[in-house]
C-alpha cells in the first residue's frame, strides 16, 4: 500500500490541526492504519491506530482525549485530527500501514508515507 500524508504546518499552542493521510493500493479492508511522530533527537513513537473495517482505535497516553483518529473509506484517507496542542506534539508525523491488527511498534509497520511537519509557537 502507498501512503502520502499532508496537513502539516504552523500553529499557535492550544490550536488544533488535521493531518491527511491518502492510501492506495489493494485490500485496504485488511490493514491497520497508524500515526507516528518524531521528534528532533528522538525515536519514532506510536500516536494512534485505526482498523479499517471495524475502526477499532487506540492512542499513546499523551495523547488521549486530544487527538482523534479517523478514516473515511470512500476517500482512501485516515486522519488525525489534534486539538489543544502542546509543544511537545511538534514533530515529524508519519502514517503507516500493517495487517497486524493490535500493533503499535514501528517494527510492526511495513508501509510508511514520507513525513509531515508542523511546529507549535507559543
Amino acid at each position: 500500500v502507498q501512503l502520502q500524508a499532508s496537513g502539516g504546518g504552523l500553529v499557535q499552542a492550544g490550536g488544533s490541526l488535521r493531518l491527511s493521510c491518502a492510501a492506495s493500493g489493494r485490500t485496504l479492508s485488511s490493514y491497520l492504519m497508524g500515526w507516528f511522530r518524531q521528534a528532533a533527537g528522538k525515536e519514532r513513537e506510536f500516536v494512534a491506530a485505526i482498523g479499517w473495517i471495524n475502526s477499532i482505535t487506540y492512542y499513546a497516553d499523551s495523547v488521549k482525549g486530544r487527538f482523534t483518529i479517523s478514516r473515511d473509506n470512500a476517500k482512501n484517507t485516515v486522519y488525525l485530527q489534534m486539538n489543544s496542542l502542546k509543544s511537545e506534539d511538534a514533530a515529524v508525523y508519519y502514517c503507516a500501514a500493517t495487517t497486524r491488527f493490535g500493533a503499535s511498534r514501528t517494527t510492526d509497520f511495513g508501509s510508511w508515507g514520507q513525513g509531515t511537519q508542523f511546529t507549535v509557537s507559543s
